[in-house]
């Protein structure tokens, strides 16, 4: 078990929730909840992904919200990129910080960036050598690690292949196993982690990306930080649901997260009021799913 007494959350809402919205958002509402969350204490986003929009029409206006932030000063903003000429984009515009998707399962691998595994690892060993970091600076989600809307039950093996591969292009970068469609359960998560932790480097960073489909996405986290994970992944109101993994509901709510690491003595250095607020405004924006237990619990006893 972990000993850890912080843990890092990093709000997802801007991208994995915006983009499940189907109606394009403002952009300047989509600015006013990311300042929210950064008023909160958020140290650590997603602010969106330079992706096509015809493939992902709500994230147009990426250049518009990334220039907006640029060089903000207090946070790590991350933008997420599905190939290397997301990632051009991505550079051009300033952020070296960047999230990189593949999926460990090939159908939805096939699904959601329209290209094989193999072909999305070529394209993440284009992305390290324009970086010219060996991965430094870039975080590699594992997506369906655990299960797969098309096939099931993801298998182990797959899981570890795939890192395998990914670690051998990207030595240095941070990794994350994803829950896409939020039925792993908190022993599968922790033992899968510690699978995955023993055959990396002892000094990886490591994140959690969890949906709560099942009811699970609090727990997953926590077992997750038991075996050592620094990273937890969430959205603030638990907006999102993943247009590319069919029956997935929405990310695990923020501010249930802030409430169950907080109240067992893990600091987030987030202003759970302030977060509460900004996930009140996520809740507010229409067509979003969101589904939060803290968020509807009477305000004075959730700020106790």
């Amino acid at each position: 078990m972990s000993h850890k007494t912080t843990v890092t959350l990093l709000e997802v809402a801007p991208r994995d929730g915006f983009q499940s919205i189907a109606e394009p958002l403002p952009t300047d509402e989509k600015i006013a909840v990311i300042e929210m969350l950064l008023d909160a204490g958020v140290t650590r986003m997603e602010l969106g992904s330079f992706v096509s929009p015809k493939a992902i029409p709500q994230m147009a206006d990426m250049a518009k919200i990334a220039e907006h932030f640029k060089g903000r000063e207090g946070a790590r903003l991350s933008v997420l990129v599905p190939n290397a000429k997301g990632a051009s984009l991505a550079l051009e515009a300033g952020y070296g910080d960047l999230v990189f998707v593949v999926s460990v399962s090939e159908p939805h691998n096939l699904n959601n960036v329209r290209q094989t595994v193999a072909q999305s690892l070529d394209q993440l060993r284009a992305i390290v050598s324009e970086s010219g970091t060996d991965g430094e600076g870039i975080r590699v989600d594992l997506a369906t690690a655990f299960d797969c809307p098309f096939a099931g039950t993801v298998p182990l093996d797959d899981v570890r292949r795939v890192f395998a591969e990914a670690l051998e292009i990207a030595p240095k970068a941070e990794f994350a196993l994803c829950d896409t469609t939020g039925r792993a359960d908190p022993m599968t998560v922790a033992r899968r982690f510690e699978t995955a932790m023993a055959e990396g480097p002892t000094d990886a960073v490591w994140a959690f990306h969890g949906h709560d489909t099942f009811g699970m996405g609090v727990a997953n986290a926590l077992f997750a930080h038991s075996v050592g994970v620094c990273v937890i992944e969430g959205a603030a109101a638990g907006l999102g649901g993943c247009p590319f993994a069919p029956g997935a509901t929405g990310n695990t709510a923020s501010e249930d997260l802030h409430f169950a690491f907080e109240e067992g003595g893990i600091a987030t250095g987030i202003d759970r009021a302030k977060l509460l607020a900004a996930a009140d405004r996520v809740a507010a924006l229409p067509g979003g799913k969101t589904a939060s237990h803290l968020r509807i619990v009477p305000r004075q006893r959730a700020l106790l």
